[in-house]
């Protein structure tokens, strides 16, 4: 379990993030349309997997809005963004927001993303949301990078995701 802050507060993931140079685990996200993708849906693609509680909070919606203008125009790479929101909820911030470079996802139906990937909320008031992490997958699938944010409140490191993306 990793042990995080929620606004200063102690809280603790479900696990811990895959390790580096391992194979991500496989999953099933709800896209805005409401159809299914796999992880093998994007193979021969890079992947920055950039995971938060809520689109509608303030930091979550700033790590898609500087992932959707930095990382979004590298080459053969796809930006996932990824949370236990509607698919509803994420159409609606991409179409006010103007986002169009990134694939919003969701983990609502079975909620296996966050526990499979180590990262969900295991208490707190975020209990059973999804913290804030990113990671970077190479073309095979194969974990290049992990950040899990030790406060919630904070941004990622964009930098050093887009720099393990280089290296991928």
């Amino acid at each position: 379990m990793a042990s995080i802050t929620l606004g200063g507060n102690p809280a603790t993931t479900v696990g811990e993030l895959p390790a580096a140079h391992t194979s991500a685990p496989d999953f099933t996200l709800t896209k805005s349309d409401l159809s299914q993708v796999s992880l093998s849906d994007y193979k021969g693609s890079k992947l920055v997997l950039n995971v938060f509680p809520s689109v509608d909070t303030g930091t979550c919606a700033k790590s898609v809005r500087q992932f959707n203008e930095e990382a979004a125009e590298l080459e053969n790479t796809k930006v996932l963004c990824i949370s236990k929101d509607l698919p509803f909820a994420q159409a609606r911030f991409c179409g006010a927001e103007g986002i169009e470079n990134v694939e919003m996802l969701s983990d609502y139906k079975t909620g296996t993303f966050g526990k499979d990937y180590g990262l969900e909320f295991a208490d707190s008031a975020f209990e059973s949301l999804l913290s804030r992490c990113v990671l970077v997958l190479d073309a095979n699938g194969t974990v290049r990078y992990t950040e899990q944010v030790s406060e919630t409140a904070d941004e990622p490191n964009y930098k050093a995701a887009l720099e393990a993306l280089m290296d991928a």
